[in-house]
């Protein structure tokens, strides 16, 4: 960890710590605890609170709008909501990591919420020029008891989020985004490696829209989406044993449906997901009305292209961290390294269906 990551990961436990413990109150809880440290975002909690610093290169308005977002009353029950205190200051010593309330009347360019209720958000100096936002804690899905994976939860959660009118105008969904940026990490890493072209196969062979080229189909561009769906991103709230929430909107926005289905969708393709939990999942999500695939029949017409296009990109990462960790992959990573392989030699005819 680099100094300024130590720093960053000093500084959000201080904040949270702050913020979970009122001035005068008596502190017996254990030190902050680093729950994500990534390019993509640093995440600490103290108590019962998490700060999360974003991303470097975060578009700071879009952000607003999928913050907002959370704490519109539309999606009550679906996202996990910020911590919000309008006008309070919250100083962290030596870097003056503060969350004021914005000056005036300025609100995101994409989002127009009703009511007077901002989420917080505390703002690094120039110096390291992350945005970082604030959540209360929620109890995450065990890893360790997979078969007590709530897909069935999870996918009525999806289907809910997708009949949900957008309630502002907000970004796209950062779904293709992400793969291609995992694409280009990979390439990055591995110059030349025999590794990467059976996955760049499967990226090439992929539409426009899902590399992150070109919009989606219009007919598929409207719904809201989260974009980085997987069971990393539910909690229950209030912990432990509240009703399960989605988290992690950065990746959230308009787009296809579909896509927020894809990674299970690809886990399963690839043998990683039971048979009995893909259909869990799936029937839970046409049972709750979710648009994304049709009420019955054959599903894979609309998931086959974000399912080709999450194993390409679970695959990629996979590389990626294999190379900056020097290792072998490891049996899972090894599957959806070897299902871009299998399928850079698929038919196109579904991914031309799908990008009509």
């Amino acid at each position: 960890m680099t100094t300024t990551q130590t720093s960053v990961v000093h500084d959000l436990g201080t904040l949270a710590h702050r913020l979970s413990h009122p001035a005068g109150a008596r502190c017996v809880c254990e030190p902050p605890q680093v729950l994500a440290d990534r390019p993509d975002g640093t995440v600490v909690r103290s108590g019962a609170i998490v700060a999360k610093a974003h991303a470097a290169d975060t578009d700071r308005e879009a952000l607003a709008a999928r913050i907002a977002l959370t704490a519109a009353p539309q999606l009550q029950g679906i996202l996990l909501p910020p911590l919000t205190a309008p006008g309070q200051s919250l100083t962290a010593p030596g870097r003056s990591l503060t969350a004021p309330e914005p000056s005036g009347d300025r609100r995101p360019e994409h989002a127009e919420p009703s009511g007077d209720r901002r989420p917080e958000r505390a703002e690094p100096p120039a110096s390291d020029p992350r945005p970082v936002t604030l959540w209360p804690l929620g109890a995450p899905v065990d890893p360790t008891d997979p078969e007590a994976a709530p897909w069935a939860e999870v996918a009525v959660l999806l289907a809910r989020l997708h009949r949900t009118e957008p309630p502002f105008r907000l970004p796209a969904m950062r779904g293709p985004a992400k793969a291609a940026r995992a694409v280009a990490r990979m390439r990055a890493a591995l110059p030349g490696d025999p590794a990467v072209p059976p996955v760049l196969a499967g990226w090439r062979a992929l539409p426009g829209w899902a590399r992150g080229e070109v919009p989606a189909p219009a007919r598929r561009a409207g719904f809201l989406c989260h974009g980085d769906l997987h069971l990393g991103q539910l909690v229950r709230h209030p912990a432990p044993d509240g009703p399960w929430l989605l988290i992690d909107v950065d990746d959230a926005g308009t787009g296809d449906p579909a896509w927020d289905l894809g990674r299970p969708a690809a886990w399963y393709a690839a043998g990683l997901l039971a048979p009995e939990d893909w259909f869990a999942f799936l029937d839970a999500y046409r049972s709750a009305g979710g648009p994304a695939v049709p009420a019955d029949g054959d599903p894979w017409p609309e998931l086959d292209v974000p399912a080709r296009a999450l194993t390409v990109q679970t695959a990629a990462l996979a590389l990626a961290k294999c190379a900056a960790e020097q290792r072998r992959p490891d049996e899972h990573e090894q599957l959806m390294i070897e299902s871009c392989a299998r399928i850079a030699t698929l038919p196109p005819e579904l991914a031309a269906d799908h990008a009509s």
